[in-house]
């Protein structure tokens, strides 16, 4: 059954939309005026320092940040090209990788944070209320757990 979304849904997904397109377009820019890396490094730099030491391999990044693995393979030689990841072979499956965060990769994950937050909190955190943000962060909640259960 294929059922039409009524006028609300459809208004709702288009703020939603464009909400996300907005304030990351903000972000980018403040990182970019920064002369900073893009916002995908600071995702996957964020993700790998979370691993520790042994890394992750690409497919379980890939999970982490639901990224397409041919997206995800040219942006960790990117990454890689600047410094702020190695690759290593697997120690079980020689087939596979592991790729781990390298102390430059830190330091600029860290020179990041303060950019990126405050342009979160500038653009977002600041144009709602404690209390709005509350609900909007347990209506999105409510979107992630049921999409993620389909």
């Amino acid at each position: 059954m294929t059922k039409t979304p009524n006028e609300t849904t459809m208004r709702a997904w288009a703020r939603l939309m464009k909400s996300q397109h907005l304030l990351l377009s903000r972000v980018e820019t403040a990182l970019k005026v920064a002369d900073l890396p893009p916002l995908t490094w600071y995702d996957v730099l964020l993700e790998l320092e979370r691993a520790g030491a042994d890394g992750l391999r690409p497919f379980e990044l890939e999970q982490h940040l639901l990224l397409a693995q041919y997206n995800l393979s040219r942006l960790l030689d990117r990454i890689e090209k600047a410094g702020f990841i190695r690759r290593k072979a697997h120690k079980e499956d020689g087939r596979g990788q592991l790729v781990s965060i390298t102390r430059a990769g830190s330091a600029v994950r860290r020179k990041m944070w303060p950019v990126y937050g405050s342009a979160m909190n500038e653009i977002f955190g600041d144009q709602l209320s404690g209390k709005q943000m509350a609900e909007l962060a347990n209506l999105l909640g409510d979107l992630i757990d049921h999409a993620s259960a389909k």
